[in-house]
């Protein structure tokens, strides 16, 4: 079974992410994720066996935690192929996510790489697919909105791909 480890960004940032991810399609027919608006904790990996160990250390985490703020400021991207909204992580929230990563890291199937563990760039991915021939069109087109917003890190999901499609496993929602 196929899974990713995603913390889902709710609220104006997520409505925002959402509906900007279906104007690029319609406008520039370029794909993005399947899932929600998010930041990746944990990229897709591969695992047939049962996940209650993952499950577990989760839901540890989620009741010993607060949830922590970051701020979206604008846009960037990585060359030609992915154009994201910036997440300017707070300190609080680093923390948090690199216990996670210090916690996660304990289970045997489970392995980070620079793309996902304690040192990724944050960010919420608006454009990711084929978009190469489209880059400079789509990133005009995204840069005349206003990025800015304030969020919070309060939730780690694990997500498990059925029919041909994200579905979600389980949210584990941090204390407020």
């Amino acid at each position: 079974m196929l899974y990713v480890i995603v913390s889902v960004v709710k609220g104006k940032v997520g409505d925002f992410n959402n509906r900007l991810r279906e104007e690029v399609f319609k406008n520039f027919k370029v794909k993005s994720s399947k899932l929600p608006a998010h930041f990746t904790i944990k990229a897709p990996f591969e695992y047939d066996g049962d996940i209650i160990e993952l499950e577990t250390i989760l839901d540890s985490f989620s009741k010993n935690e607060q949830s922590k703020p970051f701020k979206i400021e604008g846009f960037d991207h990585f060359d030609n192929r992915v154009i994201y909204m910036k997440i300017n992580m707070s300190k609080e929230g680093k923390s948090m996510h690199d216990r996670l990563i210090e916690n996660m890291n304990k289970i045997p199937y489970i392995s980070f790489d620079k793309r996902d563990g304690k040192d990724k760039i944050f960010h919420i991915t608006v454009a990711s697919k084929r978009l190469q021939t489209s880059y400079e069109s789509i990133w005009e087109y995204v840069n005349k909105y206003s990025c800015r917003f304030k969020a919070v890190f309060d939730n780690v999901c694990i997500y498990r791909w059925e029919d041909n499609t994200w579905k979600l496993h389980r949210e584990f929602i941090f204390n407020r």
